[in-house]
């Protein structure tokens, strides 16, 4: 289930995010024996479905995804059952992947920062200095979002 939804929190779909994690387990399936070291299996496997899904961003090309593209939030596997989870993961998701990834990988899946930076093949600092950045966006967002539901509430 973590896999999966590292995979939801990178692609915002969850059929592609299924797809990814099916990619990732095939790779596993043929190319799992080849790894030295055992104890690293779910970095590994991490680290290709990350791949797998900037392979696939590249080969889309970087299309412009809508407000309508926003998954469903019934079909996530984490339990969003108040408005305020609701609320977090939509801020999320909106988030640029950059700064998406180290988040969901901190604080969804709680690696460490140098399993994140092995994952996402970047050094720890930037892991450090995403993670920082992506949450001053996310409060922002949350915040902006929180003035315009007052502000909604006061024109009804």
């Amino acid at each position: 289930m973590p896999l999966y939804r590292f995979a939801l929190s990178l692609s915002r779909e969850p059929c592609d995010a299924a797809d990814l994690t099916q990619q990732t387990f095939l790779l596993w399936a043929s190319k799992g024996h080849q790894l030295r070291e055992q104890s690293k299996v779910k970095t590994w496997l991490f680290t290709t479905l990350y791949r797998e899904f900037l392979r696939g961003e590249r080969k889309r090309g970087r299309e412009c995804r809508s407000e309508e593209q926003v998954p469903d939030l019934q079909c996530l596997p984490v339990a969003a059952s108040n408005l305020d989870g609701d609320v977090v993961v939509r801020a999320l998701l909106d988030l640029e992947e950059i700064y998406r990834a180290p988040l969901s990988l901190f604080y969804l899946q709680e690696h460490s920062y140098n399993e994140i930076a092995e994952i996402l093949q970047i050094p720890p600092g930037t892991v450090m200095s995403r993670i920082s950045r992506g949450k001053a966006q996310l409060r922002k967002q949350l915040a902006d979002g929180a003035h315009q539901s007052v502000r909604n509430r006061e024109i009804a």
